[in-house]
């Protein structure tokens, strides 16, 4: 009796979603089968289901189903449970039910045994001290790919060892640079950059350039890193933003103020850069000299 009770606002609902919604046949499936799960569950008749009954449900689905699914099955007693409100008169029981909050992976980062390989890379070419150039700001500074690529020269000031970035939204902030990743730029910009100029090509203000002369891309800068990550053995995937996770993690664990590593990621909101504390918990501790300047490792008289 139950069940035939029970079919006729389930039958509605449905017609409600495919009519009402336009809902795909798969979508349509997928709330019946939630729905019709949970009612052979709690065999009562809809009128008797409680908050409780649909938690202890929640509770009973969680072992047998993965994060996502638990939520789809959720967000369908919901729907149903709000629909029985607005359409049949129903206290919605299910008003307070929460769905799972999401755990959000924690981004990667470079061991510090990782960033010393990526940045010791052999120095011949232009686009050699290019590409460690690019390494050592990227490393030093957190920018993003985009943040980086477009760089102009007159964004670098070597003198007070900052560059002016233009961030999401256009909003310019200004961070400071370590003193070898300023050592490299003033090599590459002052003795290497004319060397990728193409010849009766009109010389670009860009500061990285690429083999044809022009601004080099995103696509470019990815391809660079991910081939001296290979060439120098890291057996793991490196991009840009792995650089600016390792940057913010090893400020943090240095002992930097979480605002201020906000600010020099540019972060809207302080929650965003709260993640890095976590990151940090697993870190290797060491002084900001050792892991950003390493001048006792490196100094412009050794290049």
């Amino acid at each position: 009796m139950t069940e035939i009770y029970n079919k006729e606002f389930v039958d509605d609902f449905i017609d409600y979603l495919k009519i009402d919604k336009n809902y795909s046949k798969n979508t349509l499936e997928s709330y019946m089968r939630d729905i019709r799960f949970f009612l052979e569950y709690e065999n009562k008749k809809i009128d008797d289901i409680t908050k409780k009954d649909i938690d202890n449900y929640i509770l009973h689905a969680l072992p047998n189903y993965n994060e996502s699914s638990v939520n789809r099955i959720i967000a369908s007693i919901k729907s149903f449970f709000k629909y029985l409100s607005i359409y049949k008169g129903y206290v919605n029981v299910a008003e307070d039910v929460e769905c799972l909050r999401r755990k959000k992976a924690l981004p990667k980062y470079l061991s510090i045994e990782e960033v010393n390989k990526l940045l010791d890379i052999d120095l011949e070419t232009a686009f050699d001290y290019r590409n460690k150039a690019m390494l050592e700001l990227l490393y030093a500074t957190g920018l993003r790919a985009s943040e980086l690529i477009n760089l102009d020269i007159n964004n670098i000031d070597l003198n007070n060892m900052v560059v002016t970035v233009y961030g999401k939204g256009s909003k310019e902030r200004i961070v400071p640079m370590s003193k070898i990743a300023v050592n490299y730029l003033d090599l590459y910009l002052n003795k290497y950059r004319e060397e990728l100029f193409v010849k009766k090509q009109k010389p670009t203000d860009a500061v990285f350039l690429n083999n044809h002369g022009n601004r080099i891309t995103r696509q470019g800068l990815y391809k660079m890193i991910g081939e001296i990550a290979r060439k120098q053995g890291i057996d793991k995937e490196i991009t840009p933003h792995v650089l600016r996770h390792s940057f913010a993690t090893n400020m943090i664990e240095c002992g930097a103020d979480i605002r201020s590593v906000q600010e020099l990621l540019g972060h809207e909101n302080v929650v965003t850069t709260e993640v890095y504390t976590h990151l940090a918990n697993n870190f290797i501790k060491d002084s900001y000299n050792e892991y950003f300047n390493r001048s006792k490792k490196e100094s412009r008289d050794d290049v």
